[in-house]
């Protein structure tokens, strides 16, 4: 995988497609770029796609520290004025989103567009936080096959889980999960449960805005999204019917669609 030093860090960047204008996707916690690739397969006629894989996760150096939302989207700032293609269309998935947000209010100028997929504005709720430890410290000692099982309904939806069908793309993506660094990993979700809110800020957030939920998304709620769009100006807010937090794998064809539509209409 090409690596690239970004920030002073080594990160894994993966460009596809030529078009005219920059499209940058960044991943959910404890994933890959390659969550996207259903749609790139769609986009990649239409827009120059960089994916990234954050520090600590897929193929990007393990660094000590640096997981705070704040300096990802350092991170991601510097990979746009790397490019030198800006402003660019930004999207972001999950723990992706809520750095694009960061981004988004530190340097508004850097972006065309906003696709905020499954995330958050809002801080962790105190109630959860004990949880997440205790998964994180058995993943970094024990490995994440271990606690796969305590995650995954917070990643899918009960059908995507048990249906024989869609097996093959659930251990599609669980593989990706299972090959990250487990050290990696548990650093960054020690960032993205520890974050801030920025619920209070985001009404600043000018560039154009698609904000896509699911309808069974266990790990960030619709009411979440909600409140995301009753804040940003002109947001536009697309539900994602039959699918769990990862409407990438579960949904694609609707996701696509929802991106399609959005990016027509600018």
């Amino acid at each position: 995988m090409p690596r690239r030093e970004i920030n002073r860090v080594s990160l894994n960047i993966i460009e596809d497609g030529d078009g005219s204008e920059t499209l940058v996707m960044l991943h959910g916690l404890l994933f890959s770029h390659r969550m996207f690739d259903a749609q790139i397969d769609v986009l990649k006629d239409r827009f120059r796609c960089v994916r990234m894989d954050f520090r600590g996760q897929g193929d990007s150096e393990v660094t000590p520290a640096g997981y705070d939302l704040d300096t990802l989207a350092d991170d991601v700032i510097a990979l746009i004025e790397d490019l030198g293609d800006q402003p660019v269309h930004l999207l972001g998935f999950s723990m992706g989103g809520m750095v694009a947000q960061r981004l988004a209010l530190k340097r508004p100028e850097l972006l065309r567009s906003l696709v905020l997929m499954n995330t958050a504005a809002q801080a962790e709720p105190l109630r959860k936080r004990p949880r997440f430890a205790l998964l994180n410290m058995a993943a970094r000692y024990l490995g994440l096959e271990k606690v796969t099982p305590k995650i995954m309904p917070l990643m899918f939806s009960d059908h995507f889980i048990t249906a024989p069908e869609c097996q093959a793309e659930r251990d599609r993506h669980l593989a990706v999960v299972h090959a990250n660094d487990r050290i990696g990993v548990t650093r960054a979700v020690h960032g993205v449960v520890s974050r801030t809110g920025v619920l209070d800020q985001i009404q600043q957030i000018k560039a154009p805005t698609l904000i896509l939920t699911a309808d069974q998304d266990r790990a960030t709620p619709a009411i979440w999204s909600e409140q995301m769009q009753g804040q940003i100006p002109g947001s536009q807010l697309v539900m994602i019917s039959d699918s769990g937090h990862m409407s990438t794998a579960e949904q694609p064809e609707a996701v696509n669609q929802a991106l399609l539509s959005f990016y027509d209409s600018l």
